[in-house]
């Protein structure tokens, strides 16, 4: 899905179509590798305007054609997304809490969670529902791409710290990660973020549905995560590491975000 979980999968050129090689190409020249990353930050590819085009255009022609292409998304997002950044890093920078997370750079790892402390809080705390949401549906913090592409240190946090903050997302709004959980969580981000990638992911996400979960998205999902998307607080303005204890809805009704309308099942997670 255009949001999913961003996993490093390896590019096979053979079965790409024209423009997703050029991204490929783009990414394993020689003039396209870590060992030449410039200090902006560990990681950091320099690419010039008409680069970034062809890498936009290259990997959104590639997640078209595999929505699962979870690279390529990430590649998207960070060529297309330079002023929702901008905008989403002083949204940020306007709310004490938004601005401690800049400030202080926490990230959303494995070796981060204190997995056993969360596993022992109660049912119904933040903690303990997100910690359900990765074992339900067989998914891990780790598996977030870093940053390459975006060329100001400052907005790529901001792009990282969006991507991991992700599944904390699907846990706020009880969505699974399956294509109807993922394109109404897909809907909250393109009202919520601006980034053109959620844009394109709550335009074209819809055409992989079936007609009974296409009635459900249209006449329920869908109203209600663009609702909450356009009036809740900013979800990057959140310390989440220090709200594992909170309860869920209490959350919630301090991002001013409604619990879902339709309580979707984890299974079978990519059936559309």
């Amino acid at each position: 899905m255009l949001c999913g979980l961003y996993a490093n999968d390896v590019i096979d050129s053979h079965n790409l179509p024209t423009a997703a090689v050029c991204v490929h190409q783009l990414h394993s020249s020689p003039g396209f590798t870590d060992s030449c990353y410039d200090g902006l930050y560990p990681g950091h590819i320099q690419t010039t305007p008409i680069q970034k085009a062809l890498l936009a255009v290259g990997s959104g022609v590639a997640a078209l054609q595999n929505p699962y292409r979870h690279d390529m998304v990430a590649v998207l997002g960070e060529t297309t997304g330079h002023l929702a950044l901008i905008n989403l890093r002083d949204r940020m920078k306007n709310d004490p809490e938004g601005y401690t997370i800049l400030t202080e750079r926490p990230r959303i790892r494995l070796s981060t969670l204190d997995l056993s402390r969360m596993a022992s809080l109660p049912d119904g705390s933040f903690g303990r529902e997100y910690l359900r949401f990765l074992e339900d549906n067989h998914v891990t913090p780790d598996s977030r791409a870093d940053v390459k592409f975006v060329d100001n240190e400052e907005l790529a946090y901001v792009m990282q710290r969006y991507r991991e903050v992700h599944d904390l997302l699907h846990t706020l709004l009880g969505m699974p990660t399956n294509m109807l959980g993922e394109v109404a969580v897909k809907w909250f981000e393109a009202a919520q973020t601006g980034l053109p990638m959620c844009a394109l992911g709550a335009v074209l996400g819809p055409l992989r549905l079936n007609s009974s979960r296409l009635q459900s998205l249209f006449t329920s999902l869908g109203p209600w995560a663009l609702q909450n998307g356009r009036r809740s607080r900013c979800i990057l303005s959140i310390f989440y590491e220090r709200r594992w204890e909170q309860n869920l809805e209490d959350l919630r009704q301090e991002l001013n975000i409604e619990p879902p309308p339709v309580i979707l099942s984890a299974a079978n997670k990519r059936s559309t």
